[in-house]
């Protein structure tokens, strides 16, 4: 059954890729400006599905988790192996875009002028509301929005005082977490049958309304941005093999549904439900996973750590900026940081740039350049950014779920979970 979703989704993929390029050659403006609005109201559609489903997914799977755990001493260190593998890799995939960008010498040449102005928000990022919005003023305001750090601090906070609950014999509410879970995976079940059609409106409306213009006019950048991206995949897999071997490859398979929605649909949110089946089927135990991915969603953003380097070096070259090399260090230095508070924020990649480029020199007008591609680059950034989440949980999952001391196994609960989990992902 997976395989034959997977194959309903790709084929969605390649004929929302043909029907938008015969839509974009074929329809008057008018009337393609009619289509693409219809398309966008079914993706639109599609991804409030998904976000109706995010909050009390990510609540109901972690709170579950950490209940049924035998402790919760292992949440500290699993935190801190996670932010060690997510700051490390953010480091390596920028420095990894900065050098790329100039081997390739993308945007050398292109001789822009400065001018005009870039139609975007471009104000500096404010860290300490960043850091202070961590914690929720209100748990309904988190789950409302969708913000996974928040969701995770309360969530998390709130599984542990179920499982010291659970072991003085009080587990009403810990049982009602379970079936909540249960029925979130039922849900979700149903939501994703809709994918192909998400899939479809996504990719179809984006060449529709660009067809293959943008490729033509830009067709360095992009081709020098996916190239990067695809050497950049080949590394990560690389660096699952050299932590989990062979299965590995078996952990590519399963997410690569995941993947095509995210790139189909410009949206990590759309591919979460599917990227938690597929980790929980891969053998993650599912608080490990509840807990990582929220965290890898605002912390472990490796497709848009690479965009981002990629851009600016991009637009250094297009304007023929003379910036020496530790100015150009820096402001690599400066997007990494920035980077850690774009979670949720629309366009969160070309927003952190807008931000940042301008301290260096560079005009705040080569955003609207770069905002003329960038559906067709958020595509691979966002399937990229799950690929690293994907990898990340695996990794870090099978050490600590092997680690975790697990005292009173709760034998009846735990089949019974097994029993919900095997029946939603088939």
């Amino acid at each position: 059954m997976k395989n034959k979703s997977t194959m309903w989704i790709l084929a969605s993929l390649l004929f929302g890729i043909v029907s938008g390029l015969v839509g974009h050659w074929l329809l008057a403006p008018d009337a393609r400006e009619s289509v693409v609005s219809v398309l966008d109201t079914v993706t639109h559609m599609f991804l409030n599905l998904i976000k109706m489903i995010i909050a009390p997914l990510i609540f109901a799977t972690l709170v579950s988790g950490i209940a049924g755990a035998a402790k919760s001493a292992g949440v500290g260190k699993l935190f801190g192996r996670s932010m060690i593998w997510f700051l490390s890799a953010s480091v390596l995939v920028g420095a990894f875009g900065f050098l790329t960008a100039h081997v390739l010498n993308v945007g050398d040449g292109l001789n822009l002028v400065p001018g005009g102005d870039a139609g975007l928000e471009s104000k500096p990022l404010d860290y300490q509301e960043f850091v202070t919005n961590i914690i929720p003023t209100s748990v309904f305001s988190a789950l409302t929005t969708n913000n996974p750090l928040q969701i995770l601090v309360f969530g998390a906070l709130f599984g542990i005082a179920l499982l010291n609950l659970r072991k003085k014999g009080h587990s009403s509410i810990a049982n009602a977490i379970d079936e909540l879970m249960g029925v979130m995976l039922k849900v979700t079940g149903y939501v994703m049958m809709a994918a192909p059609v998400g899939v479809f409106a996504g990719i179809a409306s984006a060449f529709t309304a660009e067809g293959l213009d943008a490729f033509a006019t830009y067709a360095s950048f992009i081709g020098g941005f996916y190239l990067s991206l695809s050497a950049l995949w080949v590394l990560m897999i690389a660096v699952a093999v050299g932590f989990l071997g062979r299965a590995a490859f078996r952990l590519v398979r399963i997410v690569r549904e995941p993947m095509v929605i995210a790139f189909a649909t410009s949206s990590s949110e759309a591919a979460l439900p599917k990227l938690i089946e597929g980790l929980t089927k891969f053998g993650i135990e599912k608080r490990t996973t509840g807990f990582v991915l929220p965290l890898g969603y605002s912390f472990n953003v490796d497709g848009s750590m690479m965009y981002m380097t990629f851009a600016s070096i991009f637009l250094i070259n297009a304007y023929g900026i003379d910036m020496d090399l530790g100015q150009q260090i820096a402001m690599t230095a400066m997007l990494l940081l920035s980077s850690k508070g774009m979670a949720g924020v629309p366009r969160g990649s070309l927003v952190v740039v807008a931000a940042v480029v301008p301290a260096f020199g560079i005009p705040a007008a080569g955003i609207g350049v770069l905002l003329v591609i960038d559906q067709l680059l958020d595509m691979g950034r966002t399937a990229t950014n799950i690929l690293g989440n994907a990898i990340a949980t695996a990794v870090i999952g099978r050490s600590h779920d092997k680690a975790a001391p697990r005292e009173e196994p709760l034998p009846e609960r735990d089949a019974q979970e097994a029993r919900e989990l095997e029946t939603a992902v088939r």
